[in-house]
């Protein structure tokens, strides 16, 4: 089909009269209406008061079940290690000293000096003068024994009656402390006594089989 706005009908039929007359009926129809006041309807909001309800939350009491866990006590052993001190008697080294040395030594004494002899006399019925004469005997033949089996020395070197002073930790062996011994070293005194040492033992040899208890043998004059 073919439109050209352009043409112009040249004769009116049915359609285009049914058309204009519908044109003219809409065209009535409008001016009419346009004459009547138009009802607008307003539409006005008010404000409603509305009760506002509030909800108060009432506080709900929430039982909570709780297991309560009680701790059994436990005993617990606790084992204590108790230190005790054990005192232990502990018996002093002791040196065992021969008897032949000191037996040799008495005979010695007896033979140079009549040591026993003199030791054993009863001096109760005796003078001092024959006492004395006595000793003398025994100072001198007991000295050349001494001189010949024995070297001596003094303990100090200081002269006696002199200050002298011990440090801490001196020897208690050689110096023994007398008068009022109080506190700890060190200690200041007077040197009542050099002391002596034995430097040197010189003892002669026994022969074998020789019976050392013999101090001194008996005599028997024929």
């Amino acid at each position: 089909m073919t439109v050209d706005l352009s043409a112009m009908p040249t004769t009116i039929d049915m359609g285009h009269a049914w058309l204009g007359g519908l044109v003219l009926v809409l065209l009535v129809l409008y001016i009419a209406k346009k004459g009547k006041p138009v009802e607008v309807e307003k539409i006005v909001e008010k404000q409603v008061e509305v009760e506002k309800i509030v909800e108060v939350e009432k506080p709900v009491e929430k039982i909570v079940e709780v297991e309560k866990i009680v701790e059994k006590p436990v005993e617990k052993i606790v084992e204590v290690e108790k230190i005790v001190e054990k005192i232990v008697e502990v018996e002093p080294k002791l040196k065992t000293s021969t008897p032949d040395a000191a037996l040799q030594l008495l005979s010695l004494l007896q033979q140079e000096a009549r040591f026993i002899d003199f030791m054993q006399e009863d001096l109760k019925g005796f003078a001092d003068a024959d006492i004395g004469a006595a000793a003398r005997v025994i100072h001198e033949g007991g000295q050349k024994v001494l001189n010949e089996y024995f070297s001596f020395a003094p303990v100090r070197s200081e002269e006696e009656e002199t200050r002298v002073t011990l440090p801490a930790g001196f020897n208690a062996s050689e110096v023994r402390l007398t008068g009022n011994v109080v506190g700890e070293a060190p200690f200041t005194g007077t040197l009542i006594h050099r002391g002596w040492k034995v430097t040197d033992i010189k003892l002669p040899k026994m022969a074998e089989g020789h019976d050392a208890q013999i101090i001194a043998a008996a005599e028997v004059e024929l």
